[in-house]
C-alpha cells in the first residue's frame, strides 16, 4: 500500500509507476505535485494508493506522524518506520477514509446539501452498486475475522467424526493441540488409519488462500493459523485465473449461511481475473480534488444532519446558507444569545489546512461578509410583515437601535494523535478577530468577533460515516455550549474584549425615557434584552460615558 498526501511533490518516475492515468497529479519537471484525494487500485501492478488530505501534514517537511511524506510513501500495513513507529493504524484509518468518500457521494446524490459544481468534481470509476478491490479485500478480512472459529471447529468436527482407530500415542507426540474452554486441548489432525474425505475442504481451501495472500501482499498483521492447506506462488495466480470456473463445480454443495457467504466473497475476488469479462477495469478510484468540501460537508453534519428541513422561527437555514450575492456559508445554526434569553444565529466557517495554519486576511474579510448577510437577512425580514415569524430570533431592538451580539468562528481540522477516533478535542485556537467602524460601539452591526477553534480531524473523519445518532446530538449540545460559554468568558474579560458590560439599575419603567434623553451617547453602546433590561457596554478607552454610566449602571456579568 501506498500512502501520498495532497499538495506534496514527488518523484514523477514514482507516480508514473503507481497510476495509469496522469489526473490525480501535476507535473513539474521531473517532479509532480498529488492534486487529489481519495483511494485508487491499479489491477495490473494491483498497487493500493491512499491520497490523504493535507491536514496529514505539518507546516514543514514532516507529517503528523514525526516522519517525512517520503517515509510515509511505501508503508505496509502493521510495518514500522526506522523502528520507531508502529503503524497498525493505517488499515483504520483508510476504513473511515474511505467511507467518508463513500458517504460524500452519498450525500451527492441523495442531498441538495453540495452544489453540483462541487459535485462534478467527485471522480471515480464505480458505479453506485459495484465494489472496489478495497471493498472486497476488507469484506475477506472482516469475515475471516469474525467466523475463523466456526470454521476451524466446524472442520475439527467433521474431521474427527469421520476418524477411525485413532493412534493418540502418535497423535500426542507428533502434533500440538490448540486449547479451547478451560484448558480442554484438542488436536487438529489425528493421526488415524483412514480419514473421510470432507466435501467442504475445496472451498474453504480456496478462501483461506485468498486471506493468506491478502496478508503476505499488504501487511495486513492477521494471526493465520490455518487448518487447511494453503495454495501459493505460481499456482495461486493460476488459481485466481481458472477460480470463477472451479467455484462453478462446486457451487450446489453448501447450504450454510457461512458457506454460502464464503463462495460469493470467493467469488468477487475472482472475478477481477475473469478474462472472459470485457468490461473489466483496469483501475478503480474514487477521488475529489476540492477536499475542503468534503470537509466542510463533514463539519455541517456534525452541527446539523438535516438542513434543508430545519426552520427557525419560519427561517430556512438553506435560505441563510445561500446568500443573494452568490455566497455559501459552511455553517449556521441557531443557539442561545450571548445577551439574554433570544436565539442568535452562529456563523462558521471550515478551514482546510496543513495542521498548523491559520486563516489570512482574505478568509476573515469573507467571514465578515458572511454575518453582515445574515444580519441583512434578519433585519430585512423584521422590515417586511413577517416581523412575527422572527420573533425569538432577535437581532436588533427598536428602542436603542443596537444589534445583538453575532458570534461567529472558524473551526480548523487538525491531528495531534492518530489513534485518537473517539474525542473530538475542541480547542481555541490562535487569537479572537474583531472587526468594527467604530471601535467603542459593542452593540453595531458592524462590530463582529471570530472566535478560532481546532476539532480532531480523525474525530469528525469517523462520525461522519457513523450512524449513532445519539452520539451526534451529544456531540451538538457540547459543542454549541462551548461555543457560547467560551464568547461569554471572552466579554466578561474586559482585558480580552475591550468592553465591561453594566445594567441599568433604575427599573424598566425608567428604561424608554432614559434612552431617549441620552440616545447620542448610548447609539451603538446599549441594546434592550428580550426581559427588559438595558445593558450597556462601555470600551476600555471611552470616556464620553463615565458619568453617566457612574450614575445610572452597575456591572453585569453575562452567563
Amino acid at each position: 500500500m501506498y500512502i501520498l498526501i495532497e499538495g506534496e511533490r514527488y518523484k514523477l518516475e514514482l507516480l508514473e509507476s503507481l497510476f495509469t492515468d496522469p489526473k490525480f497529479y501535476k507535473v513539474n519537471g521531473l517532479e509532480a505535485t498529488v492534486t487529489s484525494v481519495g483511494y485508487y487500485h491499479c489491477f495490473e501492478n494491483n498497487k493500493l494508493v491512499f491520497m490523504l488530505p493535507k491536514v496529514f501534514m505539518r507546516d514543514g517537511e514532516k507529517t503528523v506522524l514525526d516522519v517525512t511524506k517520503d517515509e510515509l510513501v511505501a508503508l505496509a500495513f502493521g510495518t514500522s518506520i526506522k523502528h520507531k513507529i508502529e503503524f497498525n493504524w493505517v488499515r483504520q484509518l483508510s476504513i473511515y477514509f474511505y467511507n467518508s468518500l463513500l458517504e460524500y457521494r452519498k450525500r451527492c446524490i441523495d442531498s441538495k446539501l453540495i452544489n453540483d459544481s462541487a459535485a462534478f468534481d467527485l471522480n471515480t470509476n464505480l458505479q453506485e452498486k459495484e465494489y472496489s478491490f478495497l471493498d472486497i479485500l476488507l469484506s475477506i478480512i472482516n469475515f475471516y475475522k469474525k467466523n475463523k472459529q466456526q470454521i476451524l471447529y466446524k472442520h475439527i468436527e467433521l474431521t474427527s467424526r469421520h476418524l477411525n482407530k485413532v493412534k493418540w500415542e502418535r497423535t500426542i507426540r507428533k502434533s500440538l493441540p490448540i486449547v479451547i474452554g478451560v484448558g480442554t486441548p484438542v488436536y487438529q489432525e489425528p493421526i488415524a488409519k483412514k480419514k473421510l474425505v470432507d466435501n467442504e475442504e475445496e472451498l474453504i481451501t480456496y478462501f483461506f488462500s485468498i486471506v493468506s495472500y491478502l496478508n503476505s501482499e499488504y501487511n495486513l498483521s492477521i494471526k493465520f493459523d490455518p487448518t487447511y492447506k494453503i495454495i501459493k506462488g505460481r499456482n495461486f495466480d493460476l488459481l485466481c485465473k481458472n477460480g470463477l470456473k472451479k467455484l462453478k463445480n462446486i457451487k450446489y454443495r453448501y447450504f450454510s449461511d457461512v458457506l454460502i457467504k464464503m463462495y460469493k466473497l470467493c467469488e468477487l475476488y475472482f472475478s477481477q481475473f475473469d478474462q472472459s469479462n470485457v468490461k473489466k477495469k483496469r483501475e478503480d478510484f474514487l477521488s475529489i480534488s476540492n477536499y475542503n468540501i468534503v470537509f466542510e460537508d463533514m463539519i455541517d453534519k456534525l452541527f446539523s444532519d438535516d438542513l434543508n428541513d430545519v426552520e427557525v422561527d419560519g427561517i430556512s437555514i438553506d435560505q441563510l446558507k445561500n446568500n443573494d450575492d452568490g455566497k455559501i456559508i459552511d455553517h449556521i445554526y441557531s443557539y442561545e444569545s450571548l445577551i439574554d434569553t433570544s436565539d442568535i444565529f452562529y456563523i462558521g466557517d471550515s478551514k482546510y489546512y496543513k495542521s498548523n495554519s491559520e486563516a489570512g486576511k482574505v478568509s476573515k474579510y469573507k467571514q465578515f461578509t458572511y454575518a453582515k448577510n445574515v444580519i441583512q437577512f434578519n433585519i430585512d425580514l423584521l422590515n417586511s410583515n413577517n416581523a412575527n415569524s422572527i420573533e425569538k430570533v432577535r437581532y436588533r431592538d427598536s428602542l436603542t437601535e443596537g444589534y445583538n451580539v453575532s458570534p461567529n468562528f472558524f473551526i480548523y481540522g487538525y491531528i495531534d494523535d492518530i489513534g485518537n477516533y473517539n474525542n473530538p478535542s475542541i480547542e481555541q485556537k490562535g487569537s479572537v478577530i474583531r472587526s468594527f467602524h467604530f471601535n467603542d460601539r459593542l452593540f453595531d452591526r458592524d462590530t463582529l468577533f471570530v472566535h478560532q477553534y481546532k476539532i480532531n480531524f480523525l474525530y469528525v473523519l469517523k462520525a461522519y460515516t457513523s450512524h449513532r445518532d445519539h452520539n451526534t446530538q451529544e456531540f451538538r449540545r457540547q459543542a454549541k455550549q462551548k461555543f457560547r460559554d467560551n464568547f461569554i468568558e471572552f466579554f466578561n474579560d474586559a482585558d480580552r474584549s475591550g468592553f465591561t458590560i453594566y445594567n441599568f439599575k433604575h427599573g424598566k419603567d425608567k428604561i424608554e425615557q432614559f434612552v431617549n434623553d441620552n440616545f447620542r451617547l448610548l447609539n451603538g453602546k446599549c441594546f434592550l434584552t428580550n426581559q427588559n433590561e438595558l445593558v450597556i457596554a462601555v470600551y476600555k478607552e471611552d470616556k464620553s460615558i463615565k458619568d453617566l454610566v457612574d450614575n445610572n449602571f452597575e456591572l453585569k456579568e453575562l452567563n
